[in-house]
């Protein structure tokens, strides 16, 4: 093989040099010509500057997915492969020469620069790299080599989000790119997205839309390297290996440098560096790609054009033959030759393939490209599809096209969806622009090409919708033109930027919105700032003019206006006068922010005044006087409740004057408590409990806000929960009584259903529901129903009271009673007696407040602490037992050392669990008296004689309202008698 150079021209050099633009020049200077370009986009590109020189019908573009050919067009724009074997052209031109050495595409660029020469220049575009090998191979070549225009620097390592602008950063993967595409978007508004798997369509929209200045940072692999003219200031490096299609490895200092020096542009100097996912470039790598001197190629990939038709084995032998020239090398199998000898392996293939022509076809076949990246057997089964058409009917089945075509469609789905199609697609474009192929091929090539367009715009769409902030990319485009942004406010308080929503105004601070974050930001807030300053003022002065209607605080402590919070209220020195911290932007100026802070501190002591009237007034009561003026003191301090206990002695100095002096502004003196009846309501006790929260840093505590729902609902007692702060049961109008909290004013309703109970003197007619002999008595259903408790509630109420419970069996209670009436027992069982008067077990009605005022009433609460807790475990029932209670006294807490047999019932709970303070003294004596409290069914001593309780009384005297238990046994026609023997049945 005999090779020269004579008539050809290499222009050598680094990027920016300028090689393209002269190989444009010297074809318009002849009457025809054809120039080589690597990529179709790049020769989309050359096409267009060539038709702005020369006219569109002067200019053809020629590629495998498409063809532009005018009539009688003088010079012709195409692809590599898509390069005519032989021209009679006056200029032939190829570009990027060194893709000559590359393993998948490198035969093709060996065979046309060797091979193809125009008639009156040829020249031959590449790298420094190339210029030995091209004088070996050619000899007589003339060499010319061209300096960059401008320098290339390293720059070192940066985070992505740190990069600066116009910088492109490279990827070898589609994953990585979309990665890093999302980080740029989220942290600077946007990027623009190009790799080799785009459509030609779709990766020119994403080059606009970064050559626009729409984005300022562009996402690319290695595709940009190919001669893409870019306004690219810096090239960074995510990535420096790369699958090459057979393995994974590093990329070369000229590989590298290729990518790198699209940084720059003409006499504009450029910068490439590294991101924190890469190690740094070593020293001698930097000073490499800064002077442009890498390793000459030393061989060429090749594969021989003397292709034998003759037979299947003749084709593939003749393509396995080796180069007879040093500096050759034979190419690795490429996807067509792949596909060849995949195809060989099928009977049908090789019974059809029988002469020269079949076999010039099927080759020709096995030149379709593997558009959708898929295996070298399914590719070779498409081709196989393809070659049986083409055989046996002479085109490719339209049908069967039709039917493919329509698969790919479809413009929805996601990225990858559409990339798939495009592949799809393009494969289709490609078999209807081959001559021959089909029987109608433009109205496929339109059909295809409308598809492929549809395709790449929706894709172009959600590559820019995914990795694009539009508000963002548009802001910063009008930051560099230095024009002054536009800004307005809506009715919603949302702010807008030249159109753009930029963060949204409520009340009077701005939030920048999502995405605000980055360069922009400051430029962004500087334009929504003017507007704000004006919008502020007008907001101030309609605050300021506003009715205490548009105005509400909440009870996080927030005060809304319209909805929007613009105060919070903190603690201050009293409770009712809570401060107001303004909740404003510094833009809300002197004059306009003291009218605001001056309007809402009016709404607040307004609303305080008027939902606590009561207390206020209190507050503020200038007729008080004495004692009557320090328990207003304390009632203010307290919150509308004290416990009576705790003012006990105040309120025994108080004379009837002081009283009614203080009654006047609707303070109740009630048996357990001194309160105001009218702030037991939900508005009230709301507030009172974010007063008491401000006061004590309780916003967060457990429980808070928790229990007014209660309230609201009528619940005029509820289950406590032991996790929440016992404060706010107090607060929202409840007592709390260990495990039941009660509210307040039923508490006294109590009272007063227990009073007259033990008022009553025995031998009195009639004697009330409930009354035993003047100092104890027993729970009834009136009872029950107004705590809205069962009798297991009833007991811990009472004893959380103060209240202290004797046991007696029901026989006992209704022979005492009997006694009492001087009556002998009638037809009426003496436990039914008792039993009417007891509550039910099963019955829990709800009960009604009540707010009728009542006379003073001594308190009956215990001054000592609950007994320690009983663990022995219940017995079986013998007897029912009926508690008799009886208001608790200091010698009954003085006796409680062990544990309170009246506890044995409740399974070892202690009188008044929980009460805390209000139950009394803490570590108080143990009580040691006779009685025997609350003892269990079946829990008496069998083996101690009775003994009488002595009723609390100093002296010890006997009290003798329980008589002696019988010795001798019951008459069996007795009434006592039938009712055991009932009972035992019941049992059974």
């Amino acid at each position: 093989m005999i090779l020269s150079g004579r008539g050809v021209t290499a222009v050598l050099g680094p990027t920016n040099t300028g090689k393209t633009h002269y190989a444009i020049e010297r074809m318009v200077a002849h009457d025809s010509g054809v120039i080589g370009l690597p990529l179709r986009l790049l020769a989309r590109e050359v096409y267009t500057r060539l038709v702005e020189k020369v006219g569109h019908h002067n200019v053809a573009l020629i590629t495998g997915e498409e063809k532009i050919t005018p009539h009688r067009a003088r010079y012709s724009v195409c692809t590599v492969e898509a390069m005519p074997r032989e021209t009679t052209a006056s200029f032939v031109a190829i570009d990027e020469v060194q893709l000559a050495a590359d393993l998948e595409r490198g035969h093709i660029f060996t065979d046309r620069l060797l091979h193809l020469r125009g008639r009156g220049e040829t020249l031959l575009l590449g790298a420094a790299t190339m210029r030995p090998i091209l004088q070996q191979l050619l000899p007589g070549i003339t060499i010319i080599e061209r300096p960059r225009l401008s320098q290339l620097l390293y720059a070192g390592s940066k985070k992505i989000t740190r990069l600066p602008h116009r910088s492109a950063i490279v990827a070898f993967s589609a994953d990585e790119v979309y990665a890093i595409a999302e980080l740029i978007r989220r942290q600077r508004g946007g990027a623009a997205v190009v790799l080799g798997a785009l459509s030609p369509r779709t990766r020119n929209a994403q080059v606009a839309l970064y050559q626009e200045g729409d984005v300022e940072y562009l996402v690319a692999t290695d595709a940009i390297g190919m001669g893409l003219n870019l306004d690219v200031d810096h090239v960074a490096f995510a990535q420096d290996r790369k699958f090459d299609g057979y393995q994974y490895r590093n990329l070369n200092p000229a590989e590298l440098a290729q990518v790198a020096g699209r940084a720059g542009r003409h006499v504009r100097d450029g910068t490439f560096g590294v991101t924190g996912r890469v190690d740094p470039f070593e020293n001698e790598l930097v000073h490499r790609m800064e002077s442009h001197e890498f390793d000459t190629v030393k061989v060429l990939q090749w594969r021989s054009k003397a292709v034998d038709y003759s037979s299947l084995k003749a084709l593939k032998k003749s393509l396995e033959a080796a180069p007879a020239v040093a500096g050759l090398t034979r190419a690795l199998p490429a996807v067509d030759q792949q596909a060849l000898e995949h195809l060989m392996r099928y009977p049908e293939i090789v019974d059809v393939a029988t002469t020269a022509e079949r076999v010039e076809t099927l080759w020709e076949a096995c030149a379709l490209p593997d558009y959708r990246r898929i295996t070298p057997a399914q590719h070779a089964d498409l081709i196989s599809t393809i070659y049986a058409d083409l055989i046996r009917e002479g085109a490719v089945n339209e049908d069967f096209m039709a039917e493919q075509v329509r698969r790919a469609d479809h413009t929805d789905g996601e990225i990858d969806t559409l990339s798939a199609r495009i592949a799809q697609i393009r494969t289709w474009t490609y078999v209807s622009n081959r001559p021959g192929w089909l029987a109608d091929p433009t109205h496929w090539q339109e059909k295809t090409r409308e598809i492929e367009d549809r395709l790449s715009d929706a894709l172009h769409e959600r590559l820019t919708k995914r990795f694009v902030d539009r508000r963002t990319s548009v802001l910063m485009k009008r930051l560099r033109e230095n024009a002054m942004l536009e800004a307005e406010i809506s009715v919603n308080g949302d702010v807008f930027v030249e159109g753009h929503h930029v963060g949204q105004l409520t009340g009077f601070r701005f939030t920048l919105a999502a995405g605000g974050e980055g360069s922009d930001a400051k430029a962004v807030q500087g334009a929504a700032q003017k507007a704000l300053a004006l919008e502020f003022e007008a907001r101030a002065a309609r605050l300021h003019a506003a009715g205490n209607g548009d105005l509400a605080l909440s009870s996080d402590g927030l005060v809304r206006w319209l909805g929007d919070p613009v105060a919070r209220l903190t603690a201050s020195d009293h409770v009712m006068r809570p401060r107001v911290i303004l909740l404003a932007d510094e833009q809300l100026q002197a004059n306009a922010r003291e009218h605001v802070l001056a309007r809402i501190e009016r709404f607040v002591n307004h609303h305080i005044g008027t939902v606590l009237k009561p207390l206020d007034d209190i507050s503020r009561a200038e007729d008080l006087e004495g004692l009557a003026k320090g328990l207003a003191f304390q009632l203010v301090e307290n919150l509308g409740v004290l416990f009576r206990r705790d003012v006990a002695e105040e309120v025994k100095s108080l004379d009837q004057d002081g009283r009614a002096s203080i009654r006047k502004y609707g303070v109740r003196f009630g048996a357990y408590h001194i309160f105001l009846p009218a702030l037991l309501k939900p508005a009230p006790a709301e507030l009172i409990t974010l007063l008491w929260a401000l006061k004590n840093d309780g916003l967060d505590k457990p429980g808070y806000g928790e229990l007014i729902p209660m309230l609201a609902a009528g619940r005029t007692s509820v289950v406590t929960d032991p996790s929440f702060e016992r404060t706010f049961y107090k607060l929202a109008g409840f007592r709390f009584l260990g495990k039941r909290a009660v509210r307040i004013d039923i508490l006294e309703r109590l009272a007063d259903l227990i009073r007259p109970l033990l008022q009553w003197k025995p031998g009195v007619e009639p004697r009330p529901e409930g009354a035993y002999d003047g100092r104890r008595f027993t729970a009834t259903t009136s009872m029950l129903s107004i705590l809205g408790a069962t009798p297991d509630d009833m007991e811990e109420i009472l004893k959380g009271l103060g209240y202290r419970a004797d046991s007696v069996t029901a026989e006992e209670a209704a022979a005492f009673l009997a006694s009492q009436r001087g009556e002998v027992a009638s037809s009426e069982t003496p436990a039914e007696s008792v039993e009417t008067e007891s509550a039910d077990a099963d019955a829990k009605p709800e009960g009604e407040p009540a707010d009728a005022e009542q006379a003073d009433a001594p308190a009956a609460e215990a001054t000592g602490d609950v007994p320690a807790e009983a663990s022995q475990a219940e017995e079986p029932a013998e007897a029912k037992l009926v508690l008799l209670w009886r208001p608790g006294t200091r010698q009954d807490n003085q006796r409680q050392g062990g544990r309170h047999q009246g506890d044995q019932r409740r399974g070892g709970q202690r009188h008044g669990q929980g009460e805390g303070r209000e139950g009394g003294r803490k570590g108080a004596a143990p009580m040691r008296g006779k009685a025997q409290e609350s003892r269990p069914a079946g829990g008496q001593r069998k083996d101690r004689p009775d003994r009488h309780d002595r009723g609390g009384k100093p002296g010890g005297q006997k009290f003798e309202g329980r008589p002696p238990r019988k010795e001798k046994p019951l008459d069996p026609d007795s009434p006592f008698a039938k009712l055991a023997a009932l009972k035992e049945q019941l049992k059974k």
